[in-house]
């Protein structure tokens, strides 16, 4: 895809997929500990469609995941964003990084940055992030974000079974929150 938003903080730039992307995306994928929380790891040819997912919502909702670059680096480092699939608890921004990319804040720094671009642009009224009860690394992300856990919730299918927190905040919160940093 051509075009589209492009944010800049100070280490990152988060635009829309591209093709380039794939190569470390199928990285992610193939890493059972790195995608536990996010469906399982999958092989090749599986996670090529699922990497389609992206720019088809970008596509068709107008919004969705930003691929996230590191600005000195130019690796893709992970995908953060907005996300609203069908029959979803909310409007989500959501956050998923190659393990190399662990340990560095930059799903926190992209996520503060995909957060404001989506209560500015989407105009959405709150965030919520659905986030495994023993994924305690999105935990603590969510908690730096000023997110609150606001216990269990159901999943629709195909992930229904499959334990989840909802998490978030309203727009109002995000801005005291902003305004006091």
């Amino acid at each position: 895809m051509v075009g589209g938003p492009v944010i800049e903080t100070g280490r990152l730039l988060l635009r829309l997929p591209q093709v380039v992307d794939f190569e470390r995306y199928a990285e992610l994928m193939a890493d059972p500990e790195a995608c536990r929380h996010i469906g399982g790891h999958q092989p090749r040819a599986a996670a090529w469609r699922r990497f389609l997912q992206m720019p088809g919502a970008w596509a068709l909702q107008g919004f969705a995941m930003f691929s996230v670059i590191g600005k000195s680096s130019g690796l893709w480092l992970g995908q953060a964003g907005p996300w609203r699939p069908d029959g979803w608890p909310g409007n989500e921004i959501g956050w998923a990084f190659h393990p190399q990319a662990w340990g560095h804040g930059y799903a926190t720094e992209a996520a503060q940055a995909a957060m404001d671009w989506a209560f500015t642009v989407l105009d959405w009224d709150e965030v919520i992030h659905c986030i495994a009860p023993d994924n305690h690394a999105s935990q603590r992300v969510a908690q730096r974000l000023g997110s609150r856990n606001r216990g269990p919730v159901r999943m629709p299918e195909p992930y229904a079974d499959v334990p989840c927190e909802l998490w978030g905040q309203t727009r109002a919160q995000w801005q005291v929150r902003s305004r006091a940093s």
